[in-house]
């Protein structure tokens, strides 16, 4: 196949149009090989806590007994490819918010706290310093 690699997924390019069947069916062996028997990595913290670039398609517990930050830094700091997706799991009682390193976007609502212990949420990168979050949110 000719077409282009990204995040180890082969996607075929418009000069593939005459393989058609063949570069759709690498798409998805190649779908099925990233996904088939992977387990959820789970980093766990019991502070407040910035993220690191093993966090990267990770899910971060914060187990905290009083309110805490999940703290998503600089790309500068931490260079997370766009497309990066990290998710957050409050298992202590204390209310984890979700903070934004000075000049770094993070969208979402209602707001960015997660909503009680035992609520989830994922952020995905989407440009050099713009994440989206979405879950079991409040303001």
């Amino acid at each position: 196949m000719a077409g282009s690699t990204a995040r180890g997924f082969r996607y075929p390019t418009s000069g593939d149009a005459a393989n058609g069947a063949t570069n759709f069916q690498n798409l998805a062996d190649d779908v099925e090989a990233k996904t088939t028997g992977k387990e959820i990595v789970v980093n766990a913290q019991t502070a407040s806590y910035t993220a690191v670039l093993s966090d990267a398609d990770k899910t971060v517990e914060m187990n905290v007994a009083t309110a805490n930050n999940f703290t998503i830094p600089l790309n500068s700091s931490v260079p997370y490819p766009v497309g990066t997706c990290i998710g957050v799991l409050q298992v202590g009682a204390g209310q984890t918010t979700i903070v934004a390193t000075g000049g770094v976007t993070i969208n979402g609502t209602p707001g960015l706290k997660l909503r009680d212990q035992w609520s989830s949420a994922v952020l995905r990168k989407r440009a050099t310093d713009t994440w989206v979050v979405v879950g079991d949110l409040s303001a």
